[in-house]
């Protein structure tokens, strides 16, 4: 008899319970909200079938508004209903209609034919806050208010902005920046067609959920993901782990929904820092007939010779490509001597291009380059770019003497200076290589994200620090991520004084507890800015990746004595560099028959302050992939690492 009681009482409060909740849920609504929905008690028996057919609403719409029932329909439980205004099927625009997921269609597209938000969808039917659309399932739909229907501009939907596309900026790179699918984009953009011209209006969300929509496929590979892929299939895939991929596309943390554009990095498939060794080609030579190279540099000595205005040193002064010019030719003579030295015959053809495009192609169209083995120059990187489309027809070596830039690749085409992307991978290599038992710090403001990526991708476990809103950090932005049972490495990414500037100061002077090191992708001028102390950087250990390493001028290096003795001074970077990459050419051409065989991508070469490895490029050319890191040791000088 108790028991029986008791049982009843506790339906009793049951039931007292589910009217409670069905009374605090039509309060909450307004009256509004009691036209478009009601409420109904499961009868035992009962299904979500048969109570779906019952209100002649889908089996999906009571699963969207009761996500419960979808594990367990209990005797007594409320139900949340759309009433029958709510589910009608007629054209008036106060109400909700029901559809049914077609193949191939976006919501996106659903939301544009219904001409409401993709926002006002997914809060009636909320499952789709978590995943994409199912062919055949049934949304609930909520009609165009007026205020939409006034405030549409063409096909602007509501929950969507119009955007200007910018350069570099493609189908992918504004899907992803926007959260949604190529299809989906499409469906926003009838008429858009295979390429995105800068200027075009498009429409897009309103929202975005990455900062910038340019594609860096030197670096990165884009994927958009399939149906019913994960991130285990992704895994067995790419062989990136779900926090590798997330580290990247911060978006999917959510998890994955098809079409979702991902970045990911590339496979490199390269050649690993353990097959490369250093060779002394000086130990090779075995090709010694004559070596004929065209030296192509901006002198501009028609200009000089009917300037009257001044002396030599005021000429100078007021010219300095041809100061550079000058030293990178003092530099060559001296490779063209060494060379001889070593029983190697030169002869070497000097062309004043004039800084002029117009002159480069005059030079060239001369028979005078059809036995040329090589042609080192011009400085400047269109007069480059000129001479090696003129003669690629014959195959003649170009070396890019300077230009470290993005270049229009010829086969012929060797760019000799380690270009930005160049450094960024060796010094991400170095740091990914070294960072067990580290607690890596990223300090990134907006303009350098693409290398904050690039780390994280390699280092998932890295964590962030973004600057304040006047550009530079504080003590306790550092604090609040560092270790002190473990060093920290940070890696700043700036090219602001302020924050690189305030980044030192902060970390130089932490406490002794917290062992730190700075790192840096790209050493740029705002590190040589007043306020930033070469003592405070060399107790850092600063350590960044550069093109050269700098010599001891008490080195009694053949060449640093020759140099003096012949100029009276020793050489500065321009005039070592102009030797450099002079000398690595003709030792290349007596090394082999042809300089394309002396190109051995596992192979790298070391002269004074330069290093080359040629590898070929991804497009066109060949492109020198040796590059230093150096360290700022406490006697403040730069000291090499790797």
């Amino acid at each position: 008899m108790f028991y029986k009681l008791k049982n009843q009482i506790i339906s009793m409060l049951k039931c007292l319970i589910y009217v409670s909740v069905t009374f605090l849920f039509m309060v909450s609504c307004g009256s509004a909200a009691q036209q478009q929905y009601k409420s109904h008690s499961v009868q035992k028996g009962e299904t979500v079938y048969s109570i779906a057919k019952k209100y002649n609403i889908s089996e999906e719409t009571i699963y969207n508004l009761n996500p419960d029932s979808r594990n367990e329909l209990k005797v007594n439980s409320v139900l949340i209903i759309p009433s029958n205004e709510a589910i009608s099927s007629g054209t008036d625009k106060n109400n909700y209609r029901d559809h049914r997921v077609k193949k191939k269609e976006t919501l996106f597209g659903i939301a544009q034919l219904y001409n409401v938000s993709v926002d006002d969808i997914k809060k009636l039917n909320k499952e789709l806050y978590s995943r994409g659309l199912r062919k055949g399932e049934r949304l609930l739909i909520p009609a165009a208010s007026k205020k939409d229907e006034n405030t549409t501009v063409g096909n602007a939907l509501p929950g969507t902005q119009k955007y200007t596309v910018k350069a570099k900026e493609t189908k992918f790179g504004i899907a992803r920046k926007f959260g949604i699918s190529i299809a989906e984009l499409e469906d926003l953009n009838p008429d858009l067609g295979e390429g995105l011209k800068v200027g075009t209006t498009l429409i897009v969300p309103d929202k975005t959920v990455i900062e910038n929509a340019e594609i860096d496929e030197e670096n990165f590979q884009y994927y958009e993901v399939k149906p019913k892929e994960g991130f285990y299939r992704l895994k067995a895939k790419f062989g990136l782990s779900e926090e590798e991929i997330i580290a990247l596309n911060p978006y999917a943390k959510d998890g994955l929904k098809e079409g979702m554009i991902l970045k990911l990095p590339k496979d490199e498939g390269g050649i690993s820092k353990e097959d490369i060794s250093v060779i002394d080609l000086e130990k090779r030579i075995d090709n010694k007939k004559m070596k004929t190279v065209a030296l192509m540099l901006p002198f501009r000595l028609m200009r000089s010779a009917s300037d009257t205005t001044g002396n030599d040193q005021d000429l100078l002064k007021r010219d300095p490509t041809l100061r550079v010019a000058l030293d990178f030719y003092s530099g060559a003579l001296m490779a063209a001597e060494f060379a001889k030295n070593h029983g190697i015959s030169v002869t070497l053809n000097v062309y004043d291009t004039e800084k002029s495009d117009s002159k480069v192609a005059s030079i060239v169209s001369r028979n005078e380059f059809k036995n040329v083995d090589a042609v080192i120059g011009p400085l400047l990187q269109k007069n480059v770019e000129k001479a090696s489309d003129m003669l690629k027809g014959d195959k003649i070596p170009v070396f890019s003497p300077l230009s470290n830039r993005e270049m229009a690749m010829n086969d012929n085409l060797f760019q000799t200076l380690p270009t930005d992307a160049v450094l960024q991978k060796t010094m991400i290599r170095y740091i990914k290589e070294h960072s067990a038992g580290k607690n890596v710090i990223i300090i990134s403001d907006s303009k350098r994200a693409a290398q904050r990526e690039m780390i994280q991708t390699a280092i998932p476990s890295a964590k962030t620090v973004s600057p304040r809103g006047g550009g530079y950090i504080q003590a306790s932005d550092v604090t609040s991520v560092a270790s002190e049972g473990m060093e920290n490495w940070v890696i700043l990414e700036s090219q602001n004084p302020v924050l690189v500037s305030s980044a030192v100061n902060v970390l130089s002077t932490m406490p002794h507890n917290y062992k730190m090191r700075l790192f840096t992708l790209n050493r740029n001028e705002a590190y040589e800015w007043h306020e930033v102390s070469s003592t405070r950087l060399a107790k850092l250990n600063f350590t960044f990746p550069s093109v050269n390493k700098n010599i001891d001028e008490e080195d009694r290096n053949p060449f640093l004595i020759s140099y003096k003795n012949k100029y009276g001074v020793l050489p500065n970077r321009y005039a070592i560099r102009g030797f450099d990459v002079t000398y690595d050419v003709l030792l290349r051409l007596a090394a082999e028959k042809d300089i394309y065989d002396a190109i051995m991508p596992e192979s790298e070469t070391v002269y004074i302050e330069n290093k080359f490895r040629y590898e070929k490029s991804k497009n066109e050319g060949y492109c020198n992939e040796a590059a230093y890191i150096l360290k700022y040791n406490d006697d403040l000088k730069f000291e090499v690492v790797e």
